[in-house]
C-alpha cells in the first residue's frame, strides 16, 4: 500500500492554499492542502506497526512549534511547481530529518524543503504567468503544528488518515 507523512495546516492556511489548489491542483480533490516530511512510498503492512512506533518515538520527542508562510516560490525549472514557502524551515527539516533517519520505508528522492503545493503539472508559460500574478500577493500566514499524519492511498486516488501522532506541548 502507498503511504506518507504530511502535517495538515491549520484551516485558515488550508483555505488560503484551496483558493489556489482549486485552479492550479489536480490532486485538489485527492487530498487537504500539506506540508510533506516523507514522500510516498510503498510498505508491506507486515511493517507498519514497525513505523508506527517509530513515528509514536518521534512524536514523543518532538516538541510543537508554529509555522510561518511568508512568500509563493516555484520548483522550476526542475519541476513546475508552485508552493507557499515556510520561513522557518528549521523545525520542519528536524522533524523531516528523525523521521527518514530510523524510517522502515524507501529513501527519499528530492533533498528536503518544507513547503505547501498550491500548483503543480503546469505549462511553461502558465507558470510564470501564475508565478508573476502571486508573486505580488502579500503572504503572510501562520500555523500552530502540533501533530503529523500517516496517511494512506485509496484505491480512487483519494488519500486518507491511518493515524495521528500528537507533538509535545
Amino acid at each position: 500500500m502507498m503511504y506518507s507523512i504530511v502535517i495538515f495546516p491549520s484551516s485558515k492556511v488550508q483555505e488560503v492554499a484551496n483558493s489556489y489548489r482549486k485552479r492550479y491542483d489536480p490532486t485538489y480533490a485527492l487530498v487537504p492542502p500539506y506540508i510533506r516530511l516523507k514522500e510516498a512510498f510503498n510498505l508491506e503492512e507486515t511493517k507498519l506497526p514497525e513505523l508506527v512506533s517509530h513515528l509514536e518515538q518521534v512524536a514523543s520527542s518532538t516538541e510543537s512549534f508554529t509555522a510561518h508562510f511568508h512568500r509563493v516560490s516555484t520548483f522550476h525549472p526542475t519541476t513546475n511547481v508552485i508552493y507557499l514557502a515556510v520561513q522557518n524551515k528549521d523545525p520542519f527539516t528536524a522533524l523531516h530529518e528523525k523521521i527518514v533517519n530510523q524510517c522502515v520505508a524507501e529513501k527519499e528522492t528530492y533533498a528536503y524543503v518544507p513547503h505547501l503545493t498550491i500548483g503543480r503539472d503546469l505549462s511553461d508559460d502558465e507558470l510564470r504567468d501564475v508565478t508573476g500574478q502571486l508573486s505580488m500577493a502579500k503572504i503572510d500566514l501562520t500555523s500552530e503544528i502540533d501533530r503529523f499524519h500517516l496517511i494512506y492511498q485509496l484505491e480512487d486516488g483519494i488519500w486518507s488518515v491511518y493515524q495521528t501522532f500528537l507533538l509535545k506541548k
